[in-house]
């Protein structure tokens, strides 16, 4: 069973939240809040397996909230709720901790995917929030995203060819699990070359990481359906 707590500071969008993850018998609402002071005092409580934030919210927005569960909980994971035009949130958002990124406007089979997958321990991009990260990242002009581009493929270059690989499924949003299945070897290998994935590229965290992937142009047009 997989614990999730919701917090968003509009009734009716945590309603819908709550509609759609109660379709899955796996997953069981634990608590819900309006806003991030009160949804990290509830982590703290509940700890849940996944916590799901609104980017905007009064008295402590999703982003510090973020941090703070990722700091005092970490066996939560976080996925942020975004809308279109706030991409300058989803850029701080991460470095704060946060492992998935959600287009409220969104499926609601990308809400399900994305709490199973970060339950799981992966990092899950939306594809709309992956597209419009790297194109954000790139709006200073035709020369910065070249410059981007070419960044992040020399970062890529100094990777093994097995960590390349480990990356591209990263930025699919794979978990160490279905990565280890899909290479034929133990899950401690894969948490293993993940981990020198992230301090190769100097990042922080798997989510950071696929969108090096997005950017390096490594992550397959059609990645392969999630096991």
């Amino acid at each position: 069973m997989t614990r999730v707590l919701i917090a968003d500071d509009e009734p009716m969008i945590r309603a819908g939240v709550r509609a759609v993850l109660s379709t899955d018998p796996d997953i069981e609402i634990v608590a819900e809040a309006g806003d991030g002071h009160e949804a990290v005092e509830l982590v703290r409580l509940h700890r849940p397996d996944v916590a799901v934030l609104d980017v905007r919210m009064p008295r402590t927005d999703g982003i510090d909230a973020a941090a703070e569960i990722s700091r005092t909980v970490p066996a939560t994971g976080v996925i942020m709720l975004t809308t279109f035009g706030e991409d300058d949130y989803i850029l701080r958002a991460l470095g704060c901790g946060a492992a998935g990124f959600l287009i409220k406007s969104g499926e609601p089979e990308e809400l399900l995917a994305g709490v199973r997958a970060v339950a799981d321990g992966a990092a899950y991009l939306s594809p709309k929030v992956a597209a419009r990260v790297v194109a954000h990242l790139a709006s200073g002009g035709a020369g910065a995203r070249a410059g981007r581009r070419v960044a992040a493929r020399e970062k890529v270059a100094g990777l093994t060819p097995r960590e390349r690989e480990v990356l591209s499924f990263l930025g699919s949003g794979l978990s160490n699990g279905q990565i280890a299945r899909r290479l034929h070897v133990v899950e401690g290998t894969v948490k293993a070359h993940v981990s020198s994935v992230l301090s190769r590229l100097g990042v922080e965290n798997r989510a950071a990481a696929a969108v090096v992937a997005h950017e390096a142009g490594v992550v397959p047009a059609h990645p392969t359906e999630n096991d």
